[in-house]
């Protein structure tokens, strides 16, 4: 079943880039929604019967970040399952078998629809962490954290420029210019706390202290100092 379904990928991914379309199948079962930030995709096709998690399960976590459309492409096509599918935030849903014309117009429809109205994805990652760009949060082992908008705003500067350190000057005027009194002692105290927030994910490590110089995102290495 599961080589079947590996082909049926296949088959849909060959058929979608005759058209002209980028299309990037998941590997990691158990990681689909760091797949989903890296791919940054304009629309989801998605099967309901998946290793480790189903299909329901991962379109949930998806819309936790992104209103991305989900068009849902699996042979359990009765009407208890397209309801749950809609339910949890499916746009459309395609039963198997299927003509691959049908898929393309579905996908079509569903990105006309889509981007005549909203921008794309509005989430960023970093080696397995997410940052929720709509709900200034971070994602991490399926668990979120929600963060202050100072918080969230040091996060957002450090992810724009991976594994570059920022200085505390660049820091504080990121946050000035959001109209936010923020002095030497003030990012010192966001700082903190916000460490210990990453803690409460087991991703303490994820921002490094360069001393002397600023911070950076260096998730291999344990930071220190303030």
């Amino acid at each position: 079943m599961v080589e079947d379904d590996e082909v049926i990928a296949e088959q849909i991914k060959n058929y979608l880039e005759k058209w002209g379309y980028g299309v990037v199948c998941a590997e990691d079962f158990r990681n689909v929604l760091q797949e989903f930030a890296a791919a940054d995709p304009h629309i989801v096709l998605l099967d309901i019967g998946l290793p480790f998690y189903n299909g329901y399960y991962w379109c949930g976590k998806i819309r936790e970040v992104s209103q991305v459309p989900i068009l849902f492409v699996s042979s359990a096509g009765d009407n208890m399952n397209i309801i749950m599918a809609v339910n949890m935030g499916g746009d459309d849903f395609v039963a198997k078998p299927f003509e691959p014309e049908i898929l393309g117009a579905k996908v079509q429809a569903l990105l006309r629809r889509a981007y005549a109205f909203r921008g794309q994805t509005s989430v960023m990652e970093y080696r397995g962490i997410l940052l929720d760009l709509a709900g200034t949060a971070i994602l991490a082992e399926n668990k979120r954290l929600e963060l202050t908008k100072n918080e969230f705003r040091i996060v957002q500067l450090l992810f724009e420029n991976p594994e570059k350190t920022i200085s505390r000057e660049a820091i504080m005027k990121r946050l000035w210019d959001n109209d936010c009194f923020v002095d030497d002692n003030t990012l010192t105290v966001n700082m903190t706390r916000l460490r210990k927030k990453l803690e409460a994910l087991g991703r303490g490590e994820l921002i490094h202290t360069r001393r002397g110089m600023g911070y950076c995102l260096e998730a291999e290495e344990k930071g220190t100092g303030e």
